[in-house]
């Protein structure tokens, strides 16, 4: 299963123990009807108030489209140097673009904006380093083409804001 798997890599890159929660409902508040699409900031703030009291951070992951109100569309939002982030799954598959559907691609986006929804809420910012997962990704072909990994920089910043090893 993706959860498992996305578990797995983050707490491989971050050092620490991942724990996964039981599945919450897409607060009904945030679907926006206009745009077809669900606000990812209603849905950050819902997430903000189910953070277990023993949880550094929180990674909300959905299949619903997100939106905020100055963009189309987003990956995902965080709350920067916060606890909790969301990511959707929506346009990270081939699928959604009319392609068929690529399994080691699709993890790969997803890994991506997990680590990088994650790296705001350690305090980051998006860096310039194309090579850096941090780098800003506006489309799905910039997801693609950034790094998978914090560069030095970056992980020296999140370990910092963690108190701690982070990155890889």
């Amino acid at each position: 299963m993706i959860l498992q798997w996305l578990r797995k890599e983050v707490a491989d890159t971050f050092l620490a123990t991942v724990r996964e929660m039981p599945p919450m409902s897409v607060p009904p508040a945030s679907f926006e009807a206009g745009r077809n699409q669900h606000s990812s900031t209603k849905i950050l703030k819902e997430l903000l108030g189910e953070v277990p009291k023993d949880a550094l951070k929180l990674l909300g992951i959905t299949g619903m489209d997100l939106c905020i109100p100055i963009l189309t569309y987003v990956f995902g939002e965080a709350q920067l140097g916060g606890t909790a982030a969301v990511v959707s799954t929506a346009r990270l598959r081939q699928e959604f673009y009319g392609g068929a559907p690529d399994r080691p691609l699709f993890l790969e986006r997803v890994r991506k904006e997990s680590l990088h929804e994650l790296g705001h809420t350690f305090g980051l910012i998006h860096c310039r380093s194309g090579e850096c997962v941090m780098h800003l990704s506006n489309t799905v072909v910039d997801v693609d083409a950034k790094g998978r990994n914090f560069c030095t920089y970056c992980r020296t910043v999140a370990a910092s804001n963690a108190g701690g090893g982070s990155g890889k």
